[in-house]
């Protein structure tokens, strides 16, 4: 129980630092915070092969960049607001679009993701479950920082990126819950 209490400070002091959370309301900042703070415990556990010993380390675990639950979690909740942004559904239109790198990198790992699972099911190992998530979050901000979603000026490829969005966003969602991690909608 001291743990926890001490991930969820950890996660409203670094929260505030960052300035991710002002637009919430007290309680939705408190549940915030419990959120990140078991995301952070629960992901820093599970990342690590079952086979090896691990170390704990609540400052490391409650970090925002890196191989961490709460980098995952801001990843869906920054995925959930461009997809409000956009306010499309998440119909594929992939007529006459044209595939980028970054765009490739991350349908090839969404494609990835059942035999991910089968594996991680046969080897008794959420490790590889937890990387996986982690790879997918880690490809869908590069694919951000250097593709316009938003801002991009042909309706078709705007939407196929938004709906590729929205498709990150759910297996982001699928595979925390595999590992028994919420993520938030909001941030």
């Amino acid at each position: 129980d001291d743990l926890i209490t001490e991930m969820e400070q950890t996660a409203e002091a670094m929260s505030r630092e960052h300035g991710k959370n002002d637009e919430l309301g007290a309680d939705e900042q408190k549940h915030l915070y419990h959120i990140l703070a078991l995301g952070a415990l629960k992901y820093f556990i599970l990342k690590v092969d079952p086979t090896k010993n691990m170390l704990f380390n609540p400052a490391e675990s409650i970090d925002f960049n890196g191989n961490t639950g709460p980098f995952i979690q801001y990843t869906h909740a920054r995925i959930r607001s461009i997809v409000r942004k956009a306010g499309q559904g998440s119909a594929l239109a992939v007529e006459g679009c044209r595939l980028g790198d970054k765009e490739r990198d991350v349908v090839k790992i969404l494609h990835s993701l059942p035999e991910t699972i089968s594996q991680a099911a046969a080897a008794f190992s959420p490790a590889m479950v937890a990387n996986y998530a982690y790879e997918l979050a880690k490809a869908f901000n590069s694919f951000y920082q250097d593709t316009p979603i938003l801002r991009e000026s042909d309706e078709n490829q705007k939407t196929f990126r938004v709906a590729l969005c929205s498709c990150v966003a759910n297996a982001l969602k699928n595979t925390m819950n595999i590992l028994g991690i919420e993520v938030p909608e909001r941030m």
